[in-house]
């Protein structure tokens, strides 16, 4: 026999939600592995006349430098992911730090695939994980906003670097700069006026904590920054700061659309393409490729954690679990 009770037909719903969730990703995923497809065809194109200057560039970067890119993006991912814990703990959360950064891993594993796909699966691994102890999925959602908040705001600060490379008219950036204050605005109007619910995601927005969350969101970007700057100059692209903020800005942009791990490639050939397609293209390539070598490396110590800590710390109410597979099997 069962020792659980369950309310008729929540098993039923549990499970179809689990279900549209898992097409809905299938779907993002599928998407994004077409979209990437698309776009390495079309930079296969590109570069079909510049072979060896693409060989050439991508093995002219020391493997010193690869690796300390790799170390930047770790550290990014970490300051973002204390950024996120204090939105989380703003918004009623009590999770542990350990917890969350462990969700946080699996989740910039997913992100690979897309941003949107990453974010699904880091509130989804930190509501299996402590379903206790983390504000419900919605705020969750919203916790997320003021983090972008903080990196679309630099964005708009510093679009003006994009004037030259992309021809932008000069008045986009003070569009954009104006649109941001008013966001800005409106959030913190918002979450004065609302506390519960989805609203409890911006309560960051009205705590003192917030100017410890911008503060983790901008050494995060400004992590990134540095490492589209070296790993420019490591192919003998001599670009200035403001053109690194560029690209991740770039980046940022275009990462929005489903083009998967594409994106770097992509997006330096149509910023940087001036200093030559092929090196452009090859500093995309390896931006992508210690990218992903720093999410693996936390994804793989919030999965060895996991499991240490299991096996280490085993669920207390273990013994219980046993005993009800015991009594069904008699």
């Amino acid at each position: 026999m069962s020792l659980e009770i369950r309310p008729p037909g929540v098993g039923c719903v549990k499970a179809d939600e689990r279900s549209s969730r898992l097409r809905s990703l299938r779907r993002r995923t599928a998407l994004s592995a077409l979209g990437a497809v698309v776009v390495a065809t079309v930079l296969g194109f590109v570069l079909a006349g510049r072979r060896g200057q693409f060989t050439a560039a991508l093995q002219s970067a020391p493997i010193s430098l690869l690796g300390l890119a790799v170390l930047l993006q770790i550290v990014a991912l970490l300051a973002r992911t204390e950024a996120w814990n204090v939105c989380v703990r703003a918004a009623g959360g009590t999770v542990p730090r350990r917890l969350l950064f462990r969700a946080a891993g699996m989740g910039y594993l997913a992100s690979l695939v897309n941003g949107s796909v990453g974010v699904v699966a880091r509130i989804a691994s930190l509501r299996r994980l402590a379903p206790q102890d983390a504000p419900g999925v919605p705020a969750l959602v919203a916790a997320e906003v003021p983090i972008i908040t903080v990196e679309v705001a630099l964005a708009a600060i510093f679009s003006f670097t994009l004037i030259a490379p992309l021809g932008v008219p000069w008045w986009v950036p003070v569009l954009a700069v104006g649109a941001m204050i008013g966001a800005v605005a409106a959030l913190r109007r918002v979450s004065q006026c609302r506390r519960t619910g989805l609203w409890a995601g911006l309560a960051i927005m009205r705590n003192h904590g917030r100017g410890r969350m911008i503060a983790f969101a901008l050494l995060a970007v400004c992590t990134q920054v540095a490492r589209n700057w070296l790993m420019l100059h490591a192919i003998g692209v001599n670009v200035s700061v403001l053109d690194a903020m560029a690209l991740l800005i770039a980046m940022f942009t275009v990462g929005q659309l489903p083009i998967g791990p594409s994106v770097g490639a992509a997006t330096a050939v149509l910023v940087l393409g001036r200093h030559g397609v092929a090196a452009a293209a090859a500093a995309g390539v390896l931006l992508t490729v210690t990218s992903v070598i720093g999410s693996l490396c936390y994804a793989a110590w919030a999965m060895t954690d996991r499991i240490v800590t299991g096996r280490l710390n085993p669920s207390p109410d273990a013994p219980m679990r046993a005993l009800a597979v015991t009594t069904s099997s008699a």
